[in-house]
């Protein structure tokens, strides 16, 4: 596989996106593993290039992609007008221009101009609007690409946690589950291990939704009815499903290390021990697309937003991520199109094992 072009959008402008991109690729071999294109603009991308100090980051501006350097970052001038960055403030500027950035960046994805999408964060209130009207990425993602159904699945060394619900209220969390949607995002999560991650024979764990899994239904019955029939159905279809578990003894224990993905019933569920156990170094990605996105595993954090302390470790290994699946999608197309040639056994690409140091 080709060095492959990694679109990547600034999110909000007044959140840590745009220092964490001026952080990462100031390092001139991101420039060995990928072929980065950021969708922003000159001036805005100089404000924090100047915020940073000394530092090696450079970039190519280009308004079309004949231009592509191979040897630095490429600035993709998203917009012309100059735009009052204020870091760490939550306004209508950052929300309008994480848009525009994000249209851009998926505008070239569907002309085949970059091969893979990495998004810094964005703030679900400020980028209400005609043009997205979104509760985030993900959603937005699913229905540009005309997906049946995605999962958000966040990825680190030692796990992986995908959601059935995302980002719904949790008195909601019970009116959106049914044996139909779990066992639509197993057969999503059991097809991205093994296209997008290498994995031959996946082993995935499943969660209950209440306290103790129902605890025989004392305590609610929806694994009985609900997650239970959606795991049978699963193993029917020769497919290694597990649960449901006790989310806290399940993590509290460690059996989490036991699968290749988790599905949780609920954002809170899945995340929470997720973001303690993967310090600081998981990212999000998005399972089910035709494309390859992936992102941090934080927000906009605007609390140290312009303060020039944000670690850059997870938007790195979004972007790893980015190009470990592109390469896994190419060598599981190579072995289908080849029986005969083994695939390599490897879970990710060399590139992770080979991580920048800061």
């Amino acid at each position: 596989m080709n060095k492959p072009a990694i679109g990547i959008t600034c999110g909000d402008i007044n959140g840590i996106g745009l220092e964490l991109i001026v952080k990462v690729f100031s390092d001139p071999r991101m420039n060995e593993i990928c072929t980065p294109v950021l969708f922003a603009s000159n001036k805005t991308v100089n404000f924090y290039r100047k915020l940073a100090g000394d530092n090696h980051f450079s970039f190519n501006a280009i308004k079309d992609f004949s231009r592509l350097s191979n040897k630095q970052l490429n600035l993709f001038s998203s917009w012309e007008e100059e735009v009052a960055v204020t870091p760490g403030k939550l306004n209508e500027i950052g929300g309008k221009y994480a848009v525009l950035s994000l249209q851009s960046a998926v505008k070239a994805l569907q002309e085949g101009s970059i091969e893979g999408l990495v998004t810094a964060p964005i703030h679900k209130s400020n980028v209400q609007g005609p043009d997205f009207s979104y509760t985030g990425h993900t959603p937005f993602l699913k229905h540009t690409f005309q997906a049946k159904e995605v999962v958000m699945m966040m990825c680190a060394e030692n796990m992986r946690v995908a959601v059935a619900t995302e980002h719904i209220p949790v008195k909601e969390i019970h009116s959106h589950l049914s044996t139909e949607l779990i066992l639509k995002k197993i057969e999503i999560i059991h097809q991205s291990l093994s296209f997008d991650f290498g994995i031959s024979k996946p082993r995935i764990a499943v969660l209950g939704l209440n306290p103790h899994a129902g605890d025989d239904d004392l305590v609610g019955d929806e694994e009985s009815t609900v997650i239970s029939p959606a795991i049978r159905e699963a193993k029917n279809r020769n497919q290694l499903v597990f649960g449901p578990f006790s989310a806290d003894a399940f993590f509290a224990r460690g059996q989490y290390a036991h699968f290749d993905a988790v599905l949780a019933m609920y954002h809170d569920q899945g995340l929470i021990p997720f973001k303690s156990l993967a310090q600081g170094e998981g990212i999000n990605y998005t399972a089910g697309l035709h494309i390859v996105r992936t992102s941090p595993d934080h927000g906009v954090a605007f609390d140290i937003a312009g303060k020039g302390i944000a670690q850059p470790h997870s938007f790195l290994e979004a972007v790893y991520k980015c190009v470990d699946i592109l390469r896994n999608r190419s060598e599981y197309e190579a072995q289908r199109a080849n029986p005969m040639k083994k695939m390599m056994p490897e879970v990710t690409s060399k590139l992770v094992d080979e991580k920048i140091e800061d």
